[in-house]
């Protein structure tokens, strides 16, 4: 296969934010390949992989209709065969955020994102920038490893009412998905103030805290103003070098992640 060949790991249950990915990748290389894997690596006790959407069906029907020339599906087996013991540790960058809420978590993205580099060579590969945190960590880890394959982040896809699309949706109730718009409510609100002139990191984690706490069914886990590339909270912000706002919150028993870029 000539050309440049550009790749969209997933863990399958595809939506529209997935179909960006693949149409960007499509349109800017001469190939374009999907991954399907439900990596058990990256969720730790209590997490939900036994019920983790998986509708290969479905996806394999969307991945047709765009027309992605490979799609790889491998089991469990085929990526941790029996006796696997190399793992791949990115060091500061996965401390905080999801790293201190969700142990082990970034050590299984980034070996198996390392190992889909290895079978596809591709020359871009496409993630979206709903996993902040994750596109930092494989970005680093792609620099110190020497990795030639160039790492594209791509906006967030949302629904009409801001709510960021996501597998885990498909959790919500009713009642719930209502609630969710909350975490886009929050960030959006902490942007304004940030637009407006606050420009203290405290203040603007407040901001969003208090949007979070007006709605009954949203818990927050961590709320963040931080430097873009270090991931470490920020005490004020610097226009030139701008922030990353990010959340974790549960909707009744589903964790959303989302997060807003506050260019420079």
């Amino acid at each position: 296969m000539g050309g440049t060949f550009g790749l969209v790991p997933t863990m399958g249950a595809l939506h529209d934010g997935h179909a960006s990915l693949i149409r960007r990748a499509s349109g800017e290389c001469d190939h374009a390949g999907v991954s399907i894997f439900v990596n058990p690596m990256q969720f730790g006790s209590g997490e939900d992989l036994e019920k983790y959407p998986r509708t290969i069906e479905d996806d394999l029907a969307l991945l047709e209709r765009l027309g992605v020339a490979l799609v790889f599906t491998p089991g469990t087996d085929r990526m941790y065969p029996s006796g696997y013991q190399t793992w791949i540790t990115v060091e500061n960058v996965t401390a905080p955020l999801e790293g201190e809420w969700r142990p082990g978590h970034f050590r299984g993205v980034v070996t198996v994102v390392a190992k889909l580099f290895n079978a596809f060579q591709p020359d871009r590969a496409y993630f979206g920038q709903k996993d902040a945190q994750q596109a930092v960590v494989i970005r680093r880890m792609v620099k110190d490893l020497n990795f030639p394959v160039e790492i594209v982040v791509c906006p967030t896809v949302r629904e009409s009412d801001g709510l960021a699309l996501s597998s885990r949706n498909a959790y919500l109730d009713p009642e719930e998905r209502k609630a969710a718009t909350v975490l886009y409510r929050a960030l959006v609100s902490a942007k304004n103030s940030y637009e407006k002139g606050e420009k203290d990191g405290a203040a603007l984690r407040s901001v969003m805290q208090s949007v979070i706490e007006s709605e009954p069914l949203a818990v927050a886990e961590y709320i963040s103003a931080a430097d873009p590339e270090t991931l470490l909270e920020l005490q004020q912000i610097v226009p030139e070098n701008g922030a990353l706002l990010s959340m974790a919150v549960r909707i009744g028993k589903t964790r959303l992640i989302d997060n807003l870029l506050l260019s420079p």
